[in-house]
């Protein structure tokens, strides 16, 4: 199993931040945003690393050359950024067929749980597993995405953005699946307003196929990094 980290947007929200830099190397307690996802990567027993970058990539590989603790490192340049299905589709030759754990570049998780999510992975023999967590505040899903699932953690659904969310289970874009996955990027839908392949619509691909995907529980606090709200919000876990 390799384990693939997205890095490549610029982060138009966070415009005076990022500029000059690719929006991963963004500062949150005076580390690059980034460093968070490779320790995730670090606690499991996954030795290559798959960045795929494209804004100011240089920044990127610069400062983390090819190798992070001890687990090799290699890029992959998106040189037009299309969303976060078109950069796992960048990766497809640098994945080499193998399983991977998906991790986006721009998440900070607080109590991370990455070994246990693979480990269920590959009792379960299943298709795919997306961390997930529960949350008091349902305006923090409409920020990712939601799902509707059985008692026994199978999901059916995911909606992207949900104006509505259905409960108080908030996605991550945390996973792990099999190599397969790729099968279906051909069949994800554009999405109506963002233009572009979104995660959740291609894992809802797999499901509708007959794949079994279940949620974990990955982390006990989590937050992507799109605003400076969003880096006092990721300030504020590491001072509780």
């Amino acid at each position: 199993m390799k384990a693939l980290i997205l890095a490549g947007g610029r982060g138009k929200r966070i415009d005076e931040l990022s500029v000059n830099n690719n929006k991963c190397m963004v500062r949150v307690m005076d580390r690059p945003v980034i460093e968070y996802s490779l320790d995730c990567v670090a606690g499991t027993d996954i030795e290559d690393i798959i960045i795929v970058t494209g804004y100011r990539a240089v920044d990127i590989i610069n400062h983390l050359g090819n190798n992070y603790k001890g687990k090799r490192i290699k890029y992959v340049i998106q040189a037009e950024q299309q969303g976060l299905v078109h950069a796992i589709d960048s990766a497809r030759d640098a994945l080499d067929g193998e399983d991977f754990m998906l991790l986006l570049g721009d998440e900070i998780l607080i109590n991370p749980k990455h070994r246990e999510m693979i480990e269920e992975f590959n009792n379960s023999n299943l298709f795919g597993i997306c961390g997930i967590l529960g949350v008091e505040d349902k305006n923090l899903i409409k920020r990712t995405y939601c799902l509707i699932q059985d008692d026994q953690n199978n999901i059916f659904r995911l909606i992207e953005k949900p104006r509505k969310p259905l409960n108080n289970f908030m996605g991550t874009g945390d996973c792990v699946f099999r190599n397969q996955i790729l099968e279906y990027i051909e069949y994800t839908p554009i999405h109506h307003e963002r233009k572009e392949k979104e995660l959740p619509d291609l894992i809802q691909c797999a499901i509708d196929d007959g794949n079994t995907v279940k949620s974990f529980i990955i982390c006990d606090k989590y937050t992507n990094i799109n605003t400076k709200e969003d880096i006092l919000m990721a300030e504020s876990f590491f001072r509780a």
